[in-house]
């Protein structure tokens, strides 16, 4: 059943219940009860399943790729609900509440599992394309970064692919915003310093922007 709003109070409503959803950082919450330790000062400092990894716990680990993804997911699909338009609105809420949550002082994740659940809610053959980059360049790589940020940019080319060109701008988006926040790995990667995947430590001087 459609919800009939006033245009900005539906879109106010969306965006801000997106980010309030987005910005639950799970792999803290979930680190934490696990007796894990926190996460923020483990390997690279960041709140992504990567480095949930690092902890040497792999079900915690897969547990924060799920609700990372399914956040962004949800949300999507809630705003659909009350009305098809708000979806993209709550979409990048929920992406900005995950990479800027105000629980941890504008200081979250690197998005890529939380736009791999939105790009599935908005377009689903276009989350198929992601996932396959993602997994493909990761395990062909053994970089995490290499694999996040292919699968991100794989999303944009695959919404025009399938014909899809107003979740163009929106994928496009996101996908900057990943490389963005993966900008200390693109550094590492240049240099032959970034960990590979299974790899473990301490957070370091060299993780230490990791987040950011």
């Amino acid at each position: 059943m459609r919800v009939i709003f006033e245009p900005w109070l539906g879109a106010t409503i969306a965006l801000v219940g997106g980010y309030l959803l987005g910005s639950i950082p799970f792999g803290v919450l979930i680190t934490r009860a696990a007796g894990a330790g926190d996460l923020r000062h483990i390997g690279s400092g960041n709140i992504g399943a990567t480095n949930v990894l690092r902890t040497g716990r792999k079900g915690l680990a897969l547990a924060t790729l799920l609700l990372d993804g399914a956040k962004g997911a949800v949300a999507v699909l809630l705003a659909g609900l009350i009305a098809p338009d708000l979806a993209p609105v709550a979409a990048i809420g929920s992406f900005l509440g995950h990479l800027y949550p105000v629980w941890l002082r504008f200081r979250g994740g690197k998005g890529v599992a939380t736009m791999l659940g939105i790009t599935f809610a908005l377009l689903w053959p276009a989350g198929i394309a992601f996932a396959a980059v993602w997994l493909i360049a990761a395990f062909a790589t053994r970089y995490s970064s290499i694999g996040g940020m292919a699968g991100a940019v794989a999303a944009p080319v695959a919404a025009a692919a399938f014909g899809h060109f107003g979740l163009v701008l929106l994928f496009l988006g996101q996908a900057l915003l990943v490389l963005w926040k993966h900008r200390g790995n693109l550094v590492r990667l240049l240099d032959g310093t970034e960990p590979r995947i299974g790899s473990g430590g301490k957070r370091s001087a060299e993780g230490s922007d990791d987040r950011g």
